[in-house]
């Protein structure tokens, strides 16, 4: 069966993004880690389908690249929100349905293929200190820890052993690795759960490393800039005691081309 999709990235975090209105995209969990496959396959970070949905204006529904589903992903929220944009399912604005909520989603700026995507993150009900670091939820779980000399830290190695940390089973974490860059912004490097390797950038845990950041500085509402190695972001919040509301993530969601191939 001949699929057509697209492939969009966030600040270098990719997907292929699949239009199921008709839903009859039915993949395995080897078909999307072979579409995936950076050598035999298309190559990305994850994959989504865009489905109908009964109550919002479409139904997201997230792979990562090892053929699992998640819950939810920051930056291919935003991604597939620019995708429905140019198939005209929606304007500017939008209310979309994932596996773990209903979210809102704003495109800030458009060129007919890609934007400036602003997405209402989850209420994250508190940010935990927990080991040397702190766990926080923001669709998926994020463990996120404070590093010296980030630009040359061992990402991988690091982030692998803490992502198999018995204290986080039986699913694992994903890892934020944070500290700042030469200009003095938050930046944020992430081994990704389900990908087994770091990341340009991951959307939810941009998310979790400024909530921590938050936490950290004893800041209350706010909105900070965040640099990953893919692009940069920008972060605000609402703060009540320990619980975040009101989270936005804003990034750009860049078309890259589109294909058809027989998976």
């Amino acid at each position: 069966m001949k699929i057509k999709f697209s492939k969009y990235h966030g600040a270098g975090n990719d997907f292929v993004i699949i239009d199921d209105r008709k839903g009859d995209c039915s993949l395995t969990t080897s078909q999307v880690a072979r579409i995936c496959n950076r050598r035999v396959g298309v190559g990305a970070d994850g994959l989504m389908l865009l489905r109908n949905s009964d109550s919002s204006d479409f139904r997201m529904l997230y792979y990562n690249s090892d053929g699992n589903t998640a819950s939810m992903c920051g930056n291919g929220a935003r991604c597939i929100t620019a995708f429905a944009r140019r198939l005209g399912i929606i304007g500017d604005y939008t209310c979309f349905e994932a596996s773990d909520d209903r979210h809102t989603a704003t495109v800030l700026s458009w060129d007919g293929l890609s934007g400036i995507v602003k997405i209402a993150m989850n209420i994250v009900e508190q940010v935990r200190p927990c080991m040397d670091g702190f766990f926080v939820n923001t669709g998926v779980p994020h463990y996120v820890v404070q590093v010296v000399d980030i630009a040359d830290y061992d990402v991988f190695t690091n982030g692998r052993a803490l992502r198999n940390n018995p204290i986080f089973a039986p699913n694992g974490t994903n890892v934020d690795f944070i500290g700042t860059d030469a200009d003095g912004r938050l930046f944020v490097r992430t081994y990704e759960r389900g990908v087994e390797d770091e990341t340009l950038s991951c959307g939810t845990g941009v998310t979790a490393a400024a909530l921590v950041w938050a936490a950290i500085n004893g800041l209350g509402a706010g909105q900070v800039p965040v640099h990953a190695l893919g692009g940069d972001f920008e972060v605000s919040w609402q703060r009540t005691q320990n619980t975040y509301n009101s989270v936005f993530l804003q990034g750009a969601a860049t078309f890259v081309f589109d294909g058809e191939g027989d998976f």
